[in-house]
């Protein structure tokens, strides 16, 4: 009874971890391309759909990745780009897509505050030259 006992522990475990490394394999896979995505459409100056393509590459949120991070980056440029183009609505897509990619990713604890605070000074800043008195509430 007791060799038996071990043998299920042993089995689950052995699924269980391989359950994990299926799912982060998958999660990583998925964030890479849509980080890609987003890339390519940048790179014909589709703006809205790489933000489309960078915005979903966060939802696949992993702790520590380096694509997450490039993909908030490339957020945040393409929203200053539009700030200095003059357009002021794409440039609040941008901000509002990296803010609320962040907390759609809600861990154990909440991913990029940094940006997200950064994003919420952006957004006041531009709803206020677009002559709202104070930012709508989130």
């Amino acid at each position: 009874m007791i060799e038996r006992t071990k043998t299920i522990i042993a089995n689950a475990a052995v699924i269980a971890v391989i359950s994990l490394v299926l799912i982060g394999a998958n999660t990583w896979w998925r964030q890479r391309t849509q980080f890609q995505r987003g890339e390519a459409f940048l790179a014909k100056r589709d703006y809205l759909a790489a933000v489309a393509g960078y915005e979903a590459s966060i939802h696949m949120y992993t702790p520590g990745s380096p694509t997450v991070e490039a993909a908030a980056q490339r957020l945040w440029e393409i929203g200053e780009l539009m700030e200095r183009a003059g357009d002021i609505d794409r440039a609040l897509i941008s901000f509002r897509a990296l803010r609320s990619s962040f907390y759609a990713a809600k861990w154990l604890l909440q991913p990029g505050e940094k940006w997200i605070a950064r994003c919420d000074l952006k957004i006041a800043g531009l709803l206020q030259r677009q002559g709202y008195a104070t930012a709508p509430a989130r």
